[in-house]
């Protein structure tokens, strides 16, 4: 079919009320950066590393329990109700973070909020490439990485007009005392529910995915309904009958079953590992310990602020360029120049922090490092996950995989701060330039192109 002949309309629409997971995901993982120098000195954790680490990386712990149940329940309840169960996580987390009298009910409410973004991370993209045409699903899925994006950059300019100027030198003491530390710190997080009220309104709008109803074999015509509105008669007859292809051979309980079989366990085997790679190649660390990176940078807690500013719109433009190439230059192409630009950049970064060069150059390579990733591995690897996946398991696999993905996550924020200690600065970017070497070889030896081809098409060449 032409695209003209698309609702684009209806798609955009629907596409960009989930993908709202995706933003509320980017804020709420990223706002804590803006925070970190204020409520660690309220909660009087800045002489512990460990605490610090786990402060930070707490909510990961909450996103593994969101990714490892979000499978299992989408598959049962449908993506829909799953979405718009982690609008409301993030609405009670984001007042509840904000309100915390304590250390731990801060952590708890962080990792409530994790469980919201375990959910959405998993279920927003794997929902846009459920409800769009093959030859522009990489495009559409990269929406949600978009959102995330924006919702990062929303956080870091919100974090930044919520501070007040923090003068040069200023002690423990000094920053207890001010606005920031007894309350502006809490403004951040209370911003959260904003978008996350939209979020739960939005989503009752917006249709239950087609290729879930048809696996729900009583709901075809609704199947039907959505797939006409989205692409005519013609077209909804022809992918809810690929569709039922792939159901034949299988019933719900034989999922776990089917996940062990050989090109299904290898396909599973390989979305962990990008997975993994995604999270491990590093730029978490960039945008979580941003304040660490630029103070030894030789920046002041305000200029880290605008600096961290800049960082999230070379990231939102970037991501656009990755949007736009995704469907054209192919997922291979894009993750191959991603490890292998990654790897180079660590390099010099560690470089430079190993021979004491601060300032702008080391901006220079920090905002490289953003946009290289924003373009490459940041959208591909969502768009790959979505699609690789055969249809009868691919709420279970995504899980498994976006567990996963968490589970490095936390690793990989928790180890910094202990990271940063024992190999310093420069010790550990040059580790996370030797994964990505790592990873771009693994790409170039296992990852299949899959730009074009419906998930039909592609569970029939994989399996």
């Amino acid at each position: 079919m032409k695209e003209n002949k698309y609702n684009w309309t209806y798609l955009i629409s629907i596409s960009l009320a989930s993908a709202m997971g995706g933003l509320l995901f980017g804020y709420d993982f990223v706002v804590i950066g803006g925070a970190k120098p204020f409520y660690e000195t309220f909660f009087g954790i800045t002489t512990s590393p460990s605490m610090q680490g786990w402060t930070m990386s707490c909510a990961l712990i909450g996103c593994l329990g969101g990714a490892a149940l979000s499978g299992w329940l989408s598959d049962r309840y449908g993506r829909k109700k799953l979405l718009i169960l982690s609008a409301v996580l993030f609405i009670a987390a984001s007042f509840g973070t904000g309100s915390a009298g304590s250390l731990g009910s801060f952590i708890i409410f962080r990792i409530l909020g994790g469980i919201g973004i375990g959910l959405a991370s998993n279920l927003s993209p794997m929902y846009i490439a459920e409800i769009t045409p093959a030859n522009v699903r990489g495009r559409f899925v990269s929406i949600n990485q978009l959102t995330i994006v924006i919702g990062i950059l929303a956080a870091q300019l919100i974090n930044y007009r919520i501070a007040q100027p923090v003068p040069q030198g200023a002690t423990t003491a000094d920053i207890m005392s001010s606005w920031n530390g007894q309350t502006g710190w809490r403004w951040m997080f209370y911003a959260c529910s904003i978008p996350a009220g939209l979020f739960f309104i939005l989503m009752w709008f917006v249709p239950e995915s087609p290729r879930w109803l048809a696996k729900k074999r009583e709901n075809h015509k609704k199947a039907i309904s959505i797939l006409a509105k989205i692409g005519g008669n013609d077209y909804a007859v022809e992918e809810l009958s690929s569709i039922e292809e792939t159901f034949k051979t299988t019933t719900e309980k034989t999922n776990l079953r089917f996940l062990k079989q050989p090109g299904v366990s290898k396909l599973l085997i390989l979305g962990i590992v990008l997975a993994v790679f995604q999270q491990w190649c590093g730029i978490n660390v960039i945008f979580n310990y941003a304040q660490e990176i630029f103070s030894k940078a030789g920046y002041s807690v305000s200029d880290t602020l605008f600096n961290i500013v800049i960082t999230g719109s070379v990231n939102m433009i970037f991501t656009f360029v990755g949007m736009f190439t995704v469907d054209r230059l192919g997922r291979k192409a894009l993750m191959l120049l991603g490890a292998g630009g990654l790897a180079g950049i660590y390099f010099v970064m560690g470089s430079m922090y190993f021979f004491h060069i601060q300032g702008l150059p080391l901006l220079i390579m920090v905002v490289l490092t953003i946009a290289c990733f924003a373009m490459t591995l940041g959208p591909v690897v969502w768009v790959v996950l979505s699609e690789i996946f055969p249809n009868k398991v691919r709420g279970a696999a995504m899980s498994i995989a976006t567990f996963s993905l968490w589970a490095a996550c936390f690793v990989l924020t928790y180890t910094f701060p202990l990271l940063n200690k024992m190999l310093k600065a420069s010790g550990t970017f040059w580790l996370y330039g030797f994964i990505c070497l790592l990873g771009f070889w693994f790409i170039f030896k296992k990852l299949p192109e899959t730009k074009g081809k419906s998930l039909e098409e592609i569970e029939k060449e994989l399996i």
